[in-house]
């Protein structure tokens, strides 16, 4: 230790001044600056391929069917017109392996986010119109994309009241295989934290906008830590460095280089990288239209480049310059036709110098990096998606965590003491503020009740957040189904003088029932008792009762009918959990 320390210290000397203040922002950053890798991917090295691919979108299905019938169009027509399909890719190949960083850069609408889609297999409302994608030699499916595959996506989605360990540790539980004993866990989680420098933070909550807890780039490193726990040998990340500060978003970058040397393959997206984010990546993959620009070595791009007759100028930011002029300008129909060809023309061009290669990289011959030394290397200025419980059920889902069935028993029993404590707080002290009968029996058929019909109204609520696309027509929904039950409950209107259509609704009104039930046990068996003057009638209680049509059914059917009622809604939500798929951008 003490030789590292004086060696570190040499190196500390010789350093510019430049790299002495970049070194200190590392540590002021994770408070351990080593870069040691603590956990390797310990399998046969990993390829991903792509051999002439072609994608096509279909735009229309991108938009929710509600949002084309508010455009007076029917959703099933629209998706098979051909004005609403246009190419995401074109003709695109290329072939990395593990050790190797790979960075997709483009302007917006690239093909960046379509290429993705296609290599995790979530190409929902596209079509590969030919072309194929091979991992690890073998052509992809979902098993094997579900095997080797872990996807960080561009929105953080975890809970945020747990802390960093925690929340890894029950990704473990839930994720690793049911061989790994307690302490193999342990260890994994211990391993990650320690790899993605997350010991400082590692018992503070996670947080989210509403709960203070990390920072933003270390909640980042925690998604990176969720997948990394079940230890992929390819790790797809897109937008990693969104909304992130640039010192933070390097420092990200330079642990997803570490993970790559750790014999992973680490693949991600870009919009315009700076430029010392730049320098970190083994390959880039520049992309416009769908079209491949430029393939291969980062440090080899603008030699590339300036050989085509597009030199980088001094002090620009090589990605920046290159993502702009490969970029489409829609500002007049002449300035587009222009920027497109192009564009074209650029694509046509390396297509051309990479023919024939068997990995489509681009390489430099050893003269031209012996003279382009200086312009290659890239040192300092000198040369250059809520909160929500829905969109984390999306990403779970989508990754395999569960099934819909665990998902479904655990969100319906794990709510349970939750419920018991509402009605217990608000139930059980209306029974003596309204003087209503007194004994044992009598109050524990009246919680009986009011535990049922509070527990059909959550059913309902659960149904209509899973059925419907947002939160706002599910709220709408529930609100006039609500409405509805109650005004056809018997309290508003005697349930005798509903018309047809209202009183077919009455009999599915969990509302009705309750009021039906609570109705019996509280007159039934009683006489009521009123004075009009000096004189005192009493009624019996089932009088009453029946003079509102409450008592057409024994008390025991209706504890049986509302628990039916409360049982269909839940089936309907698990029906919609199991079959329409639950999007991440549309909150609960």
């Amino acid at each position: 230790m003490a030789e590292k320390a004086t060696e570190e210290t040499g190196l500390w000397k010789e350093a510019s001044p430049q790299d002495a203040s970049q070194g200190l922002q590392d540590s002021l950053f994770s408070s351990e600056s080593d870069n040691g890798l603590y956990f390797t991917y310990s399998g046969q090295s990993n390829t991903l391929e792509v051999r002439d691919l072609t994608y096509q979108v279909d735009m229309a299905s991108q938009v929710p069917w509600f949002k084309q019938l508010a455009q007076f169009k029917i959703p099933w027509l629209s998706h098979g017109s051909q004005d609403s399909r246009e190419l995401g890719i074109q003709n695109l190949s290329f072939k990395v392996r593990s050790g190797q960083m790979l960075a997709i850069i483009g302007s917006s609408g690239c093909g960046r986010v379509s290429l993705l889609d296609v290599i995790t297999g979530r190409h929902h409302g596209g079509k590969m119109k030919s072309g194929s994608i091979w991992i690890n030699r073998q052509p992809s499916t979902p098993q094997v994309v579900r095997k080797c595959v872990a996807h960080v996506r561009q929105h953080d989605q975890l809970l945020p009241n747990l802390t960093v360990r925690e929340t890894l540790a029950f990704v473990a539980q839930m994720r690793l295989p049911r061989s790994f004993s307690q302490a193999q866990r342990d260890k994994r989680v211990e391993d990650v934290i320690a790899e993605l420098r997350l010991r400082q933070c590692a018992n503070t909550r996670v947080g989210n906008a509403y709960v203070r807890g990390v920072s933003g780039g270390e909640r980042r490193r925690v998604s990176i830590g969720v997948q990394l726990l079940w230890n992929p040998g390819i790790l797809i990340l897109d937008e990693p460095t969104s909304g992130l500060d640039s010192f933070t978003a390097h420092n990200l970058v330079k642990t997803l280089s570490r993970l790559a040397k750790g014999n992973r393959l680490v693949l991600i997206s870009l919009h315009q990288p700076r430029s010392d984010i730049f320098k970190l990546f083994d390959l880039v993959l520049l992309m416009t239209s769908g079209t491949t620009i430029y393939l291969g070595a980062a440090q080899h791009m603008v030699q590339y480049f300036t050989a085509i007759g597009y030199p980088c100028p001094r002090y620009s930011n090589p990605a920046d310059f290159y993502v702009d002029l490969t970029s489409i300008n829609r500002c007049s129909r002449e300035q587009e036709m222009a920027t497109r060809e192009t564009a074209q023309s650029l694509a046509a061009l390396f297509l051309e110098k990479v023919r024939g290669f068997d990995d489509f990289l681009w390489k430099a011959e050893t003269k031209e990096l012996d003279v382009g030394t200086c312009a290659a290397r890239y040192s300092g200025p000198a040369s250059w998606s809520g909160h929500s419980e829905r969109a984390m059920l999306y990403h779970e889902l989508d990754d395999g965590l569960y099934t819909s069935g665990p998902y479904f028993f655990a969100k319906v029993l794990g709510e349970l003491p939750e419920h018991c404590a509402y009605v217990i707080i608000y139930g059980m002290p209306i029974y003596w503020l309204a003087n209503l009968r007194p004994g044992l029996e009598r109050f524990l058929l009246y919680f009986l009740l009011v535990w049922l019909v509070v527990f059909c109204c959550r059913a309902m609520a659960l149904a209509a957040a899973a059925m419907l696309p947002t939160f706002h027509m599910s709220s709408f929904f529930c609100n006039a189904l609500y409405n509805s039950f109650y005004l056809t409950g018997g309290f508003m209107i005697n349930l005798d003088n509903l018309w047809i259509a209202p009183s077919w609704i009455a009999k599915v009104s969990f509302l009705r029932w309750c009021f039906a039930g609570l109705m019996q046990v509280q007159f039934n068996g009683f006489p009521y008792t009123t004075h009009i003057g000096n004189v005192t009638f009493s009624v019996p209680g089932e009088t009453i009762v029946s003079a509102m049509d409450l008592n057409s059914h024994p008390l025991y059917t209706i504890y049986l009918i509302l628990v039916g009622i409360s049982g269909g809604f839940l089936f309907l939500y698990y029906l919609s959990l199991r079959f329409i798929k639950q999007k991440s951008s549309q909150d609960w």
